[in-house]
């Protein structure tokens, strides 16, 4: 076994053109030859045999070697085996018998083992020993054709092989060579493997009706039926379509399912399976689960035929009732031809109207936009709402600004002045409530830009404020609050004059009266006419002497001098009567008897009984 080198001299060569065989000088793998390395012709030279008389003695010609692997290439002996293996993880079978191959190849004494392949075997079969030398025993003996015979046991690797024949050629050569043949054994299949290939017995009772007749005359006949299942008594339920074909073939009978699309439901076409369908069971046990019965035969009494179909009634097949409306034309033809049936009138089925639901608008909870809120309850992806792009081009920049006054029990919210900002744009309004000192009300942004809704609107009708609806002393609510206008810019009458179709009379002439004693005001002073012949700079003179001569009155606060007129004067307008104008200088203890002050009172009248404080006030500078 430890060889590993099997190189074979070379004993055949050319010379002169012609073929010779030579000796070979060293045997195989460069072994050294212990046998004679003298040529027949070569030891009758050396015999020295005695001479005849008359002439020498006649030599025998020379016999041409052959080599080994020349005298028997191509020979091959070949014997047929089986050897056993156990199967322990199987029910049906314990041992496997596997028929093989054993190759002797004389030119070179190496054998090899061969099983035949069989298609799904599920082995690994073919070669199962290369072809080699096969060690015989721990000794370094190899196996010899000698030891190879019919109707023994062969041990290669640890596997032990029965050889039960040989071909031919095998027998021939053994015996040519003296060896007595055991007489050949059967060989020994796999037990397995043949009841495998033993055909089922099955046990068919004989039918006076000719299946093989019924399905070479329908075969590929289909009858079919347009169906309907009622559905609404459970809930969520509707009528489905489904479509039952029955296969004059077999007697079968399947229903499939009718898809529409974007209907909703899961692609399972098939309802019922191809099968025949038992129609009437034989009397059975209460007590027997039917669900795990196996039917048969033996347990049906009638199964479902064409007989049991027909337009216009009602089929029920595994515990659902089916109602057939209509058939195609092949099935109209074979119940005319068959049966005599005429009456194929399709049936109407009429669909029960939808309930329309009204759609219910949850009320608005106040976060966001109304109208982007709103989206949510129409769609699952919202869209944001649509926006006037021309008016918003139109009216860029243009804001209408109120003076507002809160509304409220408490007194000092009541002195709270805020700036409401309309913005034409978009309709939306923001309060400013300018910041005042000491007042302990921090001021700043009081609302955001939104749009305010009216009172008593709802999420399907809703109203916001308009322009047309902010006018001089109405009252708006927001979100709760309530505010007075009190006041507006210039801007606003002019933008409403210059637009007067687009807003009610009563809106621009409420405006209208509220800057008229302004502009009377103005008017007074760009005339020509000085008021009671004095000018700005003797005005201007006398506010100085009055204001040197206040400071005598330290009990003055001129602060809330100026709080006082300022309240008093409700609409704004800077002008007071003058009895309310001097009762007012009274509880304030102001010196109007005092000349100068009685002459800057003269100077602040406009008019017989008006006087405007605004040009009084300088002379108590806060």
């Amino acid at each position: 076994p430890q060889k590993t080198s099997f190189h074979r001299s070379q004993t055949l060569g050319y010379k002169n053109g012609f073929a010779f065989s030579r000796l070979p000088t060293v045997g195989i793998g460069g072994e050294r030859l212990y046998v004679n390395q003298l040529s027949q012709a070569e030891l009758d030279e050396l015999s020295k045999r005695p001479m005849l008389t008359y002439r020498q003695a006649k030599q025998a010609p020379p016999s041409g070697f052959i080599p080994a692997h020349v005298a028997f290439d191509k020979k091959i002996l070949k014997f047929d085996a089986y050897f056993q293996e156990d199967v322990p993880l199987s029910a049906e079978e314990h041992y496997r018998i596997r028929q093989v191959a054993i190759y002797y190849y004389l030119e070179d004494d190496s054998m090899s083992v061969i099983e035949p392949v069989v298609q799904n075997s599920g082995l690994l079969q073919g070669k199962l020993i290369r072809r080699h030398r096969v060690p015989k025993n721990d000794g370094g003996d190899h196996y010899h054709w000698k030891d190879l015979n019919r109707g023994m046991n062969i041990t290669m690797y640890g596997r032990m092989y029965r050889i039960v024949d040989c071909d031919p050629f095998t027998q021939v050569f053994l015996e040519s060579q003296g060896i007595e043949l055991n007489p050949p054994e059967k060989m020994v299949f796999d037990p397995y493997t043949e009841l495998r290939r033993m055909p089922m017995h099955k046990y068919v009772t004989p039918s006076d009706f000719d299946q093989l007749k019924q399905f070479l005359t329908y075969d590929k006949q289909v009858l079919r039926f347009y169906a309907m299942w009622d559905d609404t008594d459970s809930i969520f339920g509707e009528n489905r379509p489904y479509i039952i074909h029955y296969y004059l073939a077999d007697d079968t009978v399947e229903v499939r399912e009718v898809y529409k699309q974007n209907d909703g439901r899961d692609p399972f076409p098939i309802l019922i399976k191809r099968q025949r369908l038992p129609k009437t069971f034989v009397d059975k046990k209460k007590t027997f689960p039917s669900c795990v019965l196996e039917i048969s035969d033996q347990e049906v009494l009638e199964w479902f035929t064409a007989k049991d179909f027909a337009v216009g009634k009602s089929t029920t097949l595994l515990g659902r009732t089916f109602f057939i409306y209509d058939c195609d034309e092949f099935t109209r033809n074979f119940y005319r031809d068959k049966f005599g049936i005429t009456d194929f009138q399709p049936v109407e089925i009429k669909k029960k109207p939808l309930e329309e639901v009204p759609q219910v608008i949850p009320p608005y909870n106040g976060f966001g936009v109304l109208e982007d809120s709103l989206q949510n309850c129409f769609s699952l992806l919202p869209k944001p709402p649509r926006k006037d792009v021309i008016k918003m081009l139109e009216n860029d920049h243009r804001v209408l600004r109120y003076q507002v006054a809160l509304e409220s029990p408490n007194p000092e919210d009541r002195k709270r002045r805020f700036i409401l900002s309309y913005f034409l744009s978009n309709d939306m309004i923001s309060i400013y409530e300018p910041p005042v000192r000491n007042s302990g009300i921090i001021g700043g942004k009081y609302l955001g830009k939104t749009r305010v809704a009216k009172p008593g609107s709802t999420t399907e009708n809703v109203m916001y404020y308009e322009p047309s609806d902010l006018t001089i002393g109405s009252t708006i609510e927001v979100f709760g609050h309530r505010f007075v206008i009190t006041d507006a810019d210039e801007y606003v009458l002019n933008y409403m004059e210059s637009n007067a179709e687009s807003f009610p009379m009563a809106t621009l002439q409420s405006l209208r009266d509220h800057f008229r004693p302004r502009q009377v005001l103005k008017e007074t002073a760009k005339s020509d006419i000085p008021m009671l012949g004095t000018s700005d700079q003797e005005m201007d003179e006398l506010i100085v002497q009055v204001q040197e001569e206040m400071k005598l009155h330290k009990y003055l606060n001129n602060k809330s001098i100026q709080e006082a007129f300022l309240q008093c004067d409700k609409d704004g307008s800077g002008i007071l009567d003058k009895a309310k104008f001097l009762a007012l200088c009274d509880s304030l203890s102001v010196p109007t008897n005092s000349f100068l002050v009685n002459k800057l009172i003269d100077l602040c009248s406009c008019g017989e009984d008006k006087i405007n404080y605004c040009d009084f006030l300088r002379a108590f500078p806060c």
